[in-house]
């Protein structure tokens, strides 16, 4: 009769071990082997696609964003070149877009939109402009303050600096 004990210490010992057990061994390892592989391989699976979503969602968050912005700002730009009172509530609602922006975009975007609401509120402080200044704008590019910053937008959109 065989003593119980590990299989090592029945190596050890010399004694013959029933080749059962060497199978049953083998079978279990195979088994925690393959198991801890499929739950590695289904963990990295699941991480890689949450971080696809998050990335995602964070871009159509920022999208949203700086189309809200966009359309304020061009807005109140227009209010700005014909009119010389300043509009405080269409400023602070611009100031609070940027604010958002602080929490989700790069730096560079923060920067062009915080140089356009320095642009708008500096525009209402210049006399009106005519219909015939607008126009000349329009053909100088003078009433496009939004180009540089639609460019970092997409920039930053296109490249995931987030990421």
């Amino acid at each position: 009769m065989y003593q119980t004990g590990s299989v090592a210490s029945l190596l050890l010992r010399g004694e013959a071990m029933n080749v059962g057990y060497v199978t049953a061994i083998a079978a279990l390892a195979g088994a925690a082997l393959g198991g801890l592989t499929s739950f590695a391989n289904s963990w990295a699976t699941l991480h890689a696609q949450m971080k696809a979503q998050r990335l995602a969602s964070s871009k159509s968050r920022r999208r949203k964003l700086y189309k809200q912005f966009i359309d304020e700002a061009s807005r109140t730009y227009v209010d700005a070149l014909v009119h010389d009172k300043l509009d405080i509530s269409r400023l602070v609602g611009i100031y609070a877009l940027i604010s958002r922006m602080r929490v989700l975009s790069s730096q560079k975007v923060i920067e062009s939109a915080a140089g356009i609401a320095i642009l708008i509120t500096d525009t209402y402080f210049q006399p009106n402009k005519t219909p015939t200044e607008l126009q000349a704008m329009m053909h100088d590019g003078g009433v496009d303050p939004l180009r540089d910053f639609s460019g970092v937008c997409r920039q930053e959109l296109e490249t995931d600096l987030l990421a």
